[in-house]
């Protein structure tokens, strides 16, 4: 299992490290049309902040661990482990349900997108932003999977350190 996970995740890697090449490139492109032939191009930055979008959603959902988020802890580090346990159960679970209660009407309004298209390029704006539905999902699976273990009361305290030193 955690063989396939490794796998999954390199993987995940891969389509992060794609789209910031791609977004690398299409700036490369409109620095060169904009200052070498004097002739911008429209299409490069709407591409540029759309693989910048799918990047950091994408990455955020599936490339970072808990302990690479930014995050204000003090009183999280300052804890014991039993109130760690019950401000990460906390802190899970209303992550798990503020997105859950999102997800219904963040899908309509992906949905609806499928109408608008982008300026430059015509792609509908659902392939767009369909990236957060899929945040959205991961983010609930992972404080879903943290939440479980909390309340399982794991033996291996280990992940409730979350990469503090003592």
């Amino acid at each position: 299992m955690r063989t396939a996970l490794r796998w999954l995740r390199a993987r995940a890697d891969d389509v992060a490290v794609l789209l910031l090449t791609a977004m690398f490139a299409a700036f490369i492109v409109q620095i060169a049309a904009r200052y070498v032939f004097n002739h911008p191009l429209g299409w490069t930055l709407e591409a540029c902040v759309t693989m910048w979008l799918w990047a950091v959603m994408w990455g955020s959902a599936f490339c970072l661990s808990n302990d690479d988020h930014v995050r204000f802890d003090m009183l999280y580090l300052a804890a014991g482990v039993r109130l760690r346990r019950v401000f990460a159960g906390v802190a899970a679970l209303a992550i798990v349900v503020a997105l859950a209660c999102a997800l219904p009407a963040t899908w309509d309004f992906v949905s609806f997108l499928t109408i608008k298209k982008s300026p430059t390029l015509r792609i509908p704006l659902a392939y767009i932003f369909c990236v957060y539905l899929v945040f959205m999902v991961a983010t609930i699976a992972m404080y879903g999977h943290r939440l479980v273990r909390v309340l399982k009361d794991d033996a291996n305290t280990d992940w409730l350190e979350d990469g503090a030193t003592r």
